[in-house]
């Protein structure tokens, strides 16, 4: 049992969350309710677990020197000893293979996009991180991958200015993540911050968090809202007839833009970018506002 936890935390298990990413198809393509479609979802949602998995098993092992110098992450399975480097190894090998061979089973398009990500991650804890605003942009490539996936395995498309939104938004909380870890604890723990200026990324903070806000306003105002068949379908066709057509999506800009803000205020008050999965889970303001969001979003697409 207590192996199984360890190598839950080398995993980062906790970090699954951002596979998620993998429903955007299915969400706005408004076929959240089609179990076939959200079948396919979760499969890929779990392959892309064991990819993920993988790329921070391999990014703990080549990072070894650097994790052993940093205040939290030396505690970490593999640079705490508590896994040894052939343990992680064989780990590395285990779950590369499996989730190749999975998502070849499920589509050869869905392989080689697979196979992509792991390239991605491997040249990325190789040797990408080292560059500065390349590292980031690397980072948000795989969030893209992983929305992309979501189109193979539903067919379904993504509007590109909401693929753009998830482009910058990742681009965003990387830019943070690495904010956090100069202010807090220097340079030494990560080859990249370096050659990072404080006030270059507080630039590329600003310029990313502004770019997500036009990004998703434009789609909001771009796109229009699919027409899902509900039991309300009947009354909401006599009342508010052509409701599809208006630009009621419009109406969750302002919970992007706080969020945004709220994400943004913690980093300056609290220098706490350093875990986003940690904010997003564990500050009530953003979980509440990101449950509004979803709330609203799915009225507007399923209810109304």
């Amino acid at each position: 049992m207590k192996n199984i936890k360890v190598f839950a935390r080398a995993m980062r298990v906790n970090q699954w969350m951002k596979n998620l990413i993998v429903f955007t198809a299915v969400i706005f393509s408004g076929k959240l309710f089609d179990g076939w479609i959200v079948g396919q979802a979760i499969i890929a949602f779990g392959i892309f677990c064991l990819l993920s998995s993988t790329s921070y098993l391999l990014n703990d092992i080549i990072d070894y020197p650097y994790d052993r110098k940093h205040p939290v992450k030396r505690y970490r399975p593999i640079a705490s000893g508590e896994i040894s480097m052939q343990q992680a190894t064989f780990a590395v090998f285990i779950l590369t293979i499996a989730s190749l061979l999975l998502s070849l089973l499920f589509s050869v398009n869905f392989f080689f996009l697979a196979l992509l990500f792991i390239l991605l991650h491997f040249f990325y804890s190789l040797y990408l991180k080292k560059f500065p605003t390349v590292d980031i942009f690397t980072i948000s490539l795989s969030f893209i991958l992983r929305a992309i996936g979501g189109e193979i395995v539903t067919g379904y498309h993504i509007p590109v200015w909401l693929l753009l939104t998830i482009f910058f938004i990742s681009l965003f909380m990387a830019t943070v993540k690495r904010h956090a870890e100069l202010i807090t604890h220097g340079r030494e723990t990560r080859e990249s911050l370096y050659r990072y200026q404080e006030h270059f990324l507080e630039f590329l903070t600003t310029t990313f968090a502004t770019a997500t806000i036009i990004a998703y306003a434009t789609y909001t105002y771009v796109e229009k809202i699919p027409q899902v068949s509900t039991v309300f379908t009947p009354i909401m066709g006599r009342y508010l007839p052509g409701f599809e057509a208006r630009k009621w999506m419009m109406v969750t800009i302002p919970l992007v833009v706080y969020g945004i803000s709220r994400y943004a205020q913690l980093l300056y008050e609290k220098v706490e970018g350093e875990r986003p999965e940690k904010i997003i889970t564990k500050d009530m303001p953003l979980v509440a506002t990101i449950i509004l969001w979803v709330s609203v979003i799915i009225l507007l697409m399923y209810v109304l």
